[in-house]
């Protein structure tokens, strides 16, 4: 397994209990997959530097986790799909 952060960038119109249920969602799918979920920081709202979706502000994430190469792709797919989710980033970690 290999150590990663995702940089995840909310929308604005989910609540506080909304970014609660995306960060249980998020850390279910990891350990779906097989991995595990270090931390995850909530960095809060902040200023977007350029408008996304719209919005110029968001909801930021910041989780670190423990994932198979392989299976980092079908994260990403799956995080795609959420509706709540603006844009993401995905960064291997070297030890």
């Amino acid at each position: 397994m290999r150590n990663y952060e995702l940089v995840t960038i909310i929308s604005p119109d989910v609540d506080e209990e909304g970014v609660s249920k995306t960060i249980e969602k998020l850390d279910k799918s990891i350990s779906d997959k097989g991995g595990t979920v270090g931390e995850t920081n909530k960095w809060g709202r902040k200023k977007l530097a350029y408008p996304l979706k719209k919005f110029m502000e968001a909801n930021y994430l910041l989780t670190r986790f423990n994932l198979e190469p392989k299976l980092v792709r079908e994260l990403e797919k799956e995080i795609k799909s959420w509706e709540e989710v603006l844009r993401f980033l995905v960064v291997k970690i070297e030890n």
